[in-house]
């Protein structure tokens, strides 16, 4: 997987770049096209997500959004993504590096996203890569997992695409469509194969 790293403080100094696709931080510029795309997929994510407060898709909600990436980004804790199809430029998700521990752990949760009208055509799967390689590479960690839901068959399949394995099973694990849910465990390791 290719990506391209621009150095610096900002988080808009990222860019990573996959065959199909590139992610960048999220700026406010991203607000109309990202609300809409979440707006027009809302029933196709609700069921995967925590519940949406009421003001989810506002500008100021996302405005907020992007001061706690911001500030998660300089802390070193969580680094964001959207994710972009490199022929004409469309949002199409999300991909988030969260929960960054140092130390002896050196490890990562990852979390991700897609628009409806874009799932089941690899995307996601180039994008989760490209920030896999980010995490091992650039952040040099040694592990990255990952949860879903046990009914994800979409989510299931595109980890274990990736190269991550299942590793456990956790009951109510998150909070996820405004009830505890159970969750797949999934990790990859930095020697581990990947897609």
């Amino acid at each position: 997987m290719l990506f391209t790293v621009f150095r610096g403080e900002s988080p808009q100094a990222i860019r990573l770049e996959g065959l199909r696709i590139y992610l960048l931080p999220p700026r406010m510029a991203d607000w109309k096209a990202w609300a809409g795309l979440r707006e027009e997929s809302r029933d196709f994510l609700t069921p995967w997500e925590p519940t949406w407060p009421h003001d989810a898709l506002s500008r100021y909600a996302f405005r907020r959004r992007l001061k706690a990436y911001n500030q998660e980004w300089r802390r070193g804790t969580g680094f964001s993504f959207l994710v972009h199809r490199l022929s004409d430029h469309a949002l199409m998700g999300g991909v988030t590096v969260s929960n960054v521990r140092r130390g002896v752990s050196q490890a990562a949760s990852i979390g991700y996203w897609i628009g409806e009208r874009f799932s089941r055509q690899g995307f996601m799967s180039e994008a989760v890569s490209a920030v896999v390689e980010f995490a091992f590479e650039e952040l040099a960690l040694h592990r990255v997992e990952a949860a879903c839901l046990p009914n994800n068959e979409a989510s299931r399949s595109l980890l274990l695409k990736v190269g991550f394995r299942q590793e456990g099973y956790a009951r109510q694990y998150l909070r996820i469509n405004g009830k505890w849910q159970d969750h797949l465990l999934f990790e990859i390791l930095r020697d581990d194969p990947r897609l």
